[in-house]
């Protein structure tokens, strides 16, 4: 068993790719905010027996990344391995740290920072070519559009599985007019919902020595318009995905501590108790990564011993529209009911860190109705995905 404690969390604003957080090396960033909220918690760094960072784009220094985030943070005692699963990074750094509990570790630390802004450009010698001449990659911007095993592009994945389950444009569009004013819902009464995981920060210059502004909540989500939404052509020609209907890139951090001992959790927090009931995986096939989530929802379930309808509270990293429609439809579910206060789907995506601020939603999401059990799931690149049953109360 593992258990998260109440508010012993925290994810950044999640800033647009270049935003206000696109010149901070993404793991020095990490342990920035890392700092901030463990002394926030009043959490001293000696007390953990393990930590892992998660990341998917590779900042300068990131051979370290591990143990240098651990010592900037203060914990020069932690090893702490780089966890890396693409879009599923926040949900394998919690099977990571349920793991090393089973194992006989007392208290973890997860955290997860990226920064798509800037991707890097990586030169890949090839002595054997002709001429010699290498490979080049644009870290980001290459691996979002071309997948070398299934050979299409992300979106196309998204397409793949809305001509399967026929999807159209126009539902779509009903999701993401939907899913934002959930998201609406989270920046209530002066962003209350927020302001339990979110804290301000205040953006420190390149080496961070001073501050250079301010970030209260999410930058970069673009104003509604129904009417220019319908007007949007889909990306690919004969296609259905617009621009409305998939995330945008973003920069951001997230961070959670998970405790061995119940007792423990109650102490340290200020609320009920979050158990992880089950973690799993699972794998589409080629080109169809929006549809994984279904297999991996379904597989959690059976080892939580539980059916969907016990299910209270549903959050999903939906990169497309397409996710959750084409989810709902699997389970014979109203995707309405899914993804209260947002979702990935309008707060943007900076990769690692998503999963972890989706599932710090969910939990916020359980307190508030009194407790209950809640899903997590969402896809991956290469067709796959995660999920995660956590119980509140």
């Amino acid at each position: 068993m593992a258990y998260i404690p109440y508010g012993a969390y925290w994810s950044t604003p999640f800033a647009r790719w270049q935003g206000s957080f696109a010149h901070l090396n993404s793991i020095e960033f990490a342990a920035h905010v890392g700092r901030q909220e463990l002394k926030r918690m009043d959490l001293s760094v000696d007390s953990f027996d393990f930590a892992a960072f998660g990341q998917t784009v590779i900042q300068q220094g990131s051979f370290y990344g591990g143990p240098w985030f651990t010592a900037m943070l203060g914990a020069e005692h932690l090893a702490a391995p780089m966890v890396s699963q693409a879009c599923a990074t926040g949900a394998r750094l919690l099977a990571t740290a349920v793991g090393e509990i089973a194992q006989g570790a007392e208290r973890a630390l997860i955290v997860s920072g990226d920064r798509c802004s800037n991707g890097p450009h990586v030169y890949f010698p090839a002595p054997h070519a002709p001429g010699g001449t290498g490979a080049k990659e644009d870290v980001v911007m290459d691996n979002f559009g071309h997948d070398p095993w299934a050979c299409n592009a992300m979106i196309q994945t998204g397409e793949n599985v809305a001509l399967r389950e026929r999807i159209e444009t126009a539902e779509q569009h009903d999701l993401v007019i939907h899913r934002r004013g959930q998201y609406q819902d989270a920046l209530a009464k002066d962003r209350a919902f927020q302001r339990r995981f979110m804290p301000v920060i205040e953006v420190p210059d390149a080496r961070f020595r001073k501050s250079v502004g301010v970030l209260e909540t999410d930058e970069g989500i673009e104003p509604l318009n129904a009417a220019k939404m319908a007007r949007l052509k889909p990306v690919i020609p004969g296609g259905s995905i617009t621009f409305a209907g998939q995330t945008h890139p973003a920069d951001g951090n997230a961070g959670m501590v998970v405790l061995s001992d119940p007792t423990e959790a109650l102490e340290i927090c200020d609320g009920p108790v979050t158990q992880v009931v089950a973690i799993a995986q699972a794998r589409e096939e080629k080109g169809f990564m929006p549809a994984a989530p279904i297999e991996a929802a379904a597989a959690v379930l059976d080892r939580a011993q539980i059916d969907i309808a016990r299910v209270d509270a549903i959050k999903s990293h939906n990169p497309f529209a397409v996710n959750d429609i084409a989810f709902a439809r699997a389970f014979g579910l109203d995707w309405r009911g899914m993804n209260n206060f947002g979702s990935s789907l309008i707060w943007g995506h900076p990769q690692g860190p998503t999963g972890l601020r989706a599932m710090i939603e969910l939990i916020e999401e359980l307190v508030a109705r009194g407790g209950g059990t809640g899903l997590f799931q969402g896809c991956a690149a290469g067709d796959s995905a995660m999920a995660v049953v956590l119980r509140v109360g």
